[in-house]
């Protein structure tokens, strides 16, 4: 087993996932995702450097109160 497969993880067990991974965990698109990120008041966005990050639990608890995107 290479290095690199052994050091993935998941989606349900991470802290943070890229927007693609969100995308793909949550089956909303990356354009609306992205689109949610840049809100000011957003709470599931962590930001390294230049590049954003989704909170897991956060965008989740987002996810389960919200009925319409």
């Amino acid at each position: 087993m290479t290095e690199a497969k052994a050091l993935e993880i998941p989606f349900w067990l991470k802290v943070t996932m890229t927007i693609k991974e969100a995308a793909a965990y949550s089956n909303i698109g990356i354009n609306k995702i992205e689109e949610l990120l840049k809100q000011p008041k957003c709470d599931f966005v962590l930001y390294v450097g230049n590049k954003k990050l989704v909170k897991r639990k956060e965008f989740e608890k987002y996810i389960s109160k919200t009925v319409e995107i």
